[in-house]
């Protein structure tokens, strides 16, 4: 159990640092950047998730940590596994509609007319 709680304490500080490294970059005006932004703020809470289930499972006594290291990696995932679907509808429904002004002729969008 030592090895998993280590294990969920170095992935909560290697998701939190993508995370916040994502949040301090400025905002990208592409698709992808997009939505790699909108995963940075649930990449935070799962790696505040993995590091609560990781300390509990060096904390506290064998089967209550057990628990607490398999809940914080649970909704770790679940939580990622979310926000990345959420990610992939929104990237779907704006490449559905073209991700220009739709129809508003060259003032919305620079790929329709070349400029």
């Amino acid at each position: 159990m030592v090895f998993g709680a280590v294990a969920c304490l170095v992935l909560a500080v290697l998701i939190g640092g993508s995370g916040l490294w994502t949040l301090t970059r400025t905002p990208a005006t592409d698709l992808t950047g997009q939505v790699l932004r909108s995963v940075a703020p649930p990449q935070v809470a799962a790696a505040v998730m993995l590091a609560a289930g990781g300390i509990c499972g060096l904390a506290a006594p064998s089967p209550i940590g057990l628990i607490g290291l398999i809940a914080g990696a649970a909704g770790a995932v679940g939580t990622i596994a979310a926000a990345s679907w959420q990610g992939a509808r929104f990237a779907a429904r704006r490449e559905a509609t073209g991700g220009c002004g739709s129809g508003s002729g060259c003032g919305g969008c620079a790929k329709l007319c070349g400029s």
